[in-house]
């Protein structure tokens, strides 16, 4: 072995137990219980409001595909028509809830109470769930009045990924403006098909 490697593997060994040393006199707190910072905190606001974002564009395009189920079930005559646009719609939902739709707490103050913790959560996890069971869908008997209705659930939809871009990060921002877009076609072509 050289100077320079005994050289280089003893400042590795006087580093390593600076560094044991180090940490060892900064152990004296309880990492479990230390209270987030202002970024952390607000990282976490961040990240929760996106969480629910994505929550909402996701319901907004599940609803729209329990409509074209319905649809179909209905009206099975109409698949070869229909069964493209679901598809899509399908994409779409699975696309907009990619970056997930839950968001894991930060570390908790050490003042946070039992109490406070089960109450946040338990209001967390109810914004996370629906409201009530999700309502059958009722489907006109006549074709074209289901068309028509499909388009206004595709209008709807597509309304509500709109609406949502004023609040959603710019990468997000870019894929509600394109299921929006693929809403208003989708709505266009089941209102010109609806007219035939």
């Amino acid at each position: 072995m050289t100077t320079t490697g005994r050289r280089a593997l003893l400042a590795a060994g006087v580093s390593a137990a600076a560094a044991a040393a180090l940490s060892g006199c900064t152990a004296s707190e309880d990492p479990g219980t230390r209270k987030p910072g202002a970024a952390e905190v607000e990282a976490e606001r961040v990240a929760r409001a996106e969480a629910a974002l994505r929550l909402r564009s996701v319901t907004a395009s599940r609803v729209l595909l329990e409509r074209y189920d319905a649809v179909l079930a209905a009206h099975p005559a109409l698949a070869p028509r229909l069964t493209p646009l679901r598809r899509s719609v399908t994409a779409h939902a699975r696309a907009l809830g990619e970056g997930g739709t839950t968001v894991r707490p930060a570390t908790a103050p050490p003042t946070a109470s039992p109490t406070a913790t089960a109450t946040a959560t338990a209001s967390a996890g109810a914004s996370a769930r629906p409201a009530s069971p999700p309502v059958p869908v009722t489907v006109a008997a006549d074709p074209r009045t289901a068309l028509k209705e499909l388009a206004a659930a595709a209008r709807t939809a597509s309304d509500a990924h709109t609406a949502a871009l004023v609040t959603a990060p710019p990468e997000y921002a870019r894929l509600l403006a394109s299921v929006a877009a693929a809403g208003a076609a989708h709505a266009y072509l089941l209102t010109e098909g609806a007219r035939a």
